[in-house]
């Protein structure tokens, strides 16, 4: 999740999805989510994919990483762990959202890699799309379509474009579409920032850039990134834009210091309702709060106690179930990479510990999501 250094500085979800086999039903909606790292925890995944069940998680997020299946040159794909991962979360009976991006080194000639931006060649993403579509067909139910491309870090280190990414959105949703009608496609997740430089562009305005672009038509649901920051879940954005402790004395305008609250999702669900797309939902694909207390870490003024974080995850999770009709599941990060260790900040975030034992904010989830 790349807030903390940028900021400052209906029948869709059901179409084509269906329910696993012994997957649990889900209550109600939004769904629940549970951003997991299977990729090469060989040890770990049915561990992990029990306590997102366990958990009363419906679906689980996953990446896979072009860079990884489609390594050493164009054409010469490893499916070893896709295949692998596929397996055991169709064992566990979860749905799957799959987050593609991340080019190999041979897609781009600028020599960026491993920093991640788009290739010179929009027909080498979408040979890689197809092949996994088609590979996977009928068993990922959706597709992430990039990552954060409103930062200049996930871009190829340039001036984040809406109308490129919106170009590389619809040229993957036709790929997937020919291959598997029936998985979803999902827009990138966008970093909620304040950021108006070369580095970054607001997600609200970022949108609304893409809609211009012509993005509409181009996806099945809208995805988004809900962190609450320091605010409590239920706080409306208006008022937490208004608050310098909770917005860290950003000297942003209140408009663009909506981001800092949870439901500022609510101002990009507005953005599809001004442009007449109501009829697609929205997916949550990062949303949580950091208990990061590092003195050095820019995440420090944020940071929340493991009581606060399993408090403020469940009565987020309850706020949307009586407000948010227009949402279809909710992704909490993570269930961590069993390797991440305390001097790596996505740690802060996670509701477990990297040996799989359960912190507060699991216990609380579990006992609220499987009520």
């Amino acid at each position: 999740m790349a807030i903390g250094a940028i900021v400052l500085g209906a029948s869709l979800l059901v179409s084509g999805c269906g329910e696993r086999r012994g997957a649990p039903a889900p209550a109600r909606t939004p769904e629940a989510s549970v951003h997991v790292f299977l990729w090469g925890s060989f040890d770990t995944s049915q561990r992990d994919l029990k306590l997102a069940r366990d958990g009363g998680f419906t679906w689980v997020k996953q990446r896979f990483e072009w860079r990884y299946i489609e390594s050493g040159a164009k054409g010469r794909f490893d499916w070893t762990e896709p295949d692998r991962i596929l397996k055991a979360v169709e064992d566990a009976g979860l749905k799957v959202v799959v987050r593609l991006d991340n080019q190999p080194a041979w897609a781009r000639a600028d020599g960026i890699f491993p920093a991640s931006g788009p290739p010179d060649k929009l027909s080498d993403w979408t040979d890689f799309v197809t092949a996994v579509a088609t590979r996977y067909k009928g068993r990922i139910e959706a597709y992430e379509i990039w990552n954060e491309p409103n930062l200049a870090a996930e871009w190829g280190g340039k001036a984040p474009s809406a109308a490129e990414y919106t170009q590389l959105l619809r040229a993957s949703y036709d790929a997937i579409k020919r291959a598997d009608p029936q998985a979803l496609v999902i827009t990138a997740g966008l970093s909620p920032t304040t950021d108006m430089s070369p580095q970054a562009r607001p997600d609200v305005l970022f949108l609304r850039e893409m809609y211009s672009a012509g993005a509409k038509g181009a996806f099945d649901l809208l995805g988004v990134h809900a962190a609450g920051f320091k605010a409590e879940p239920e706080a409306d954005p208006a008022a937490v834009a208004l608050d310098p402790v909770l917005t860290n004395n950003d000297p942003s305008s209140p408009e663009l210091k909506r981001v800092y609250a949870f439901r500022h999702a609510e101002d990009l669900r507005q953005v599809m309702v001004e442009q007449g797309d109501t009829e697609r939902r929205v997916a949550v694909l990062e949303m949580g709060w950091t208990s990061d207390t590092r003195p050095n870490s820019p995440y420090l003024w944020h940071s929340v106690t493991e009581e606060q974080k399993a408090d403020y995850l469940v009565r987020a999770f309850k706020y949307a179930w009586t407000n948010w009709d227009w949402a279809s599941f909710m992704t909490v990060i993570y269930l961590p990479d069993p390797a991440w260790t305390r001097n790596q900040e996505q740690l802060y975030w996670s509701i477990t510990n990297p040996d799989g034992t359960p912190r507060q904010a699991y216990r609380a989830l579990q006992g609220a999501l499987r009520a």
